[in-house]
């Protein structure tokens, strides 16, 4: 007689049995099309796209397989002391990110910990959020990226996708190969810990929805594990 598989294993099994290149055409078409909407002026439209992609389930899917599978640190704990979801509870928190959850969503606070600064004796601050705020983190950057790089100049390279820091030094070396340039090397003192949360808000004009959970994101703190929770200094997200 076959053994019978338990919940887990079923949810497993479908999990893994996911048409996940199906999924990712379906995302990659409608953040083309908010792309394309921004390019043309069309703010409603990007807001309808956005909308649409973060109800989608395939965005959420991908979004929770992203923090829990594919990222580097993604058995790195946050504040809940969750390293890793199993694959049975994947799918249960792709639906609990659908936003008709989280209209009154409220973060918990991200936990810091202090890494070396390469060539430095000095650390510096990453706040590391849970699990499930960095699965609705990354939905999130799937709906506003598009719209962003549809408009962000075009030798800019930081933190954006397809781009990295051999593009960034090539770049450099066709303006200088020519002849003597000079290179501006700057740094903004503590730019996490100080930016103007009303002004940032202000220039992303997004969706209420989207709005809400940065506003939630800005505000949510930190909590040292020798100091106990500070609200009032903002660090890095570092993406886990």
């Amino acid at each position: 007689m076959a053994k019978r598989k338990a919940p887990d294993e079923h949810q497993s099994e479908a999990w893994n049995e996911l048409p996940w290149r199906k999924l990712e055409k379906h995302v990659y078409r409608i953040q083309t099309r908010i792309y394309r909407a921004k390019q043309a002026g069309k703010t409603r439209a990007v807001q309808k796209l956005q909308k649409l992609l973060m109800k989608s389930k395939a965005a959420r899917l991908l979004a929770v397989r992203r923090v829990t599978q594919d990222n580097q640190g993604k058995k790195t704990a946050g504040v809940d002391g969750v390293k890793s979801v199993k694959p049975a509870h994947r799918l249960t928190m792709a639906e609990m990110i659908h936003p008709k959850y989280n209209r009154w969503y409220k973060p918990k606070p991200a936990r810091r910990v202090w890494i070396p600064k390469p060539g430095k004796d000095e650390k510096r601050p990453l706040g590391i959020p849970t699990m499930f705020d960095r699965a609705l983190q990354a939905l999130t950057k799937m709906a506003i990226e598009p719209e962003w790089e549809a408009i962000f100049e075009p030798h800019s390279y930081g933190f954006r996708p397809g781009r990295s820091l051999h593009d960034a030094m090539s770049q450099i070396h066709q303006y200088t190969c020519q002849k003597e340039k000079y290179i501006f090397d700057a740094d903004i003192k503590g730019c996490f810990d100080n930016i103007n949360h009303q002004k940032l808000l202000s220039k992303i004009q997004t969706i209420s929805l989207i709005n809400h959970l940065i506003k939630g994101w800005l505000k949510m703190g930190v909590l040292n594990e020798d100091k106990g929770f500070d609200q009032q200094k903002l660090v890095h997200h570092k993406e886990v």
